[in-house]
């Protein structure tokens, strides 16, 4: 996760106590916030050896496993909270991790850039694929392999039968409730079974 905002914005949705999974959890930044200012416990989940190390020199408990391989190592409902920051769109399974995120968490939060923010809208009008803040990559080196909007994970929430708790954007640190698949450039979901 690149942004503090959204990391701050985000870890004030995760319960006081609450024992957390983090998927793709990078250099481990979240769940060590979420140790030091909410109580948490729980892992993390990486796949790149630095960030491995990183998560370890934190102090983080950290997993290292491909996240397309699944999680069939946890049971159900052995977290309260599933975190899937700015992962789902680096996976093969998207569709399944999705519903993986519910299953093993009471409540799923997950949050990607949001492919239909304005400046991106503007981008792609231009002729040219967005770079921005969110999305700072070239088409052509991203580690993305799928993109996506706030609205069109509303669509695939519902056709996995998964509850959407709550949703919005951020911006600048900020929520954003009124028309968040315009105006945010990061989507979050709260989700449960």
């Amino acid at each position: 996760m690149s942004d503090s905002s959204i990391m701050h914005a985000l870890a004030e949705l995760v319960p006081h106590g609450a024992r957390v999974l983090d998927l793709g959890c990078g250099d481990g930044a979240m769940l060590d916030h979420l140790q030091r200012t909410r109580g948490c416990t729980g892992y993390g989940v990486e796949i790149a050896d630095a960030n491995v190390l990183a998560c370890v020199k934190r102090g983080v408990n950290v997993i290292q496993l491909n996240l397309d391989e699944g999680l069939a190592m946890f049971d159900d409902a052995s977290f309260d909270v599933v975190l899937q920051i700015d992962t789902l769109q680096h996976l093969r399974n998207a569709e399944v991790m999705l519903r993986e995120t519910v299953r093993v968490g009471r409540m799923g939060i997950v949050a990607f850039p949001n492919f239909a923010h304005w400046p991106n809208r503007l981008s792609v009008l231009k002729g040219r694929m967005p770079v921005t803040r969110r999305l700072p990559y070239q088409w052509y080196d991203t580690p993305n392999i799928r993109v996506g909007t706030h609205a069109d994970l509303a669509v695939l929430a519902q056709k996995n039968g998964l509850k959407v708790v709550d949703s919005f954007g951020v911006q600048n640190g900020r929520t954003v409730r009124f028309a968040p698949n315009l105006r945010a450039g990061t989507s979050v979901y709260q989700l449960a079974r």
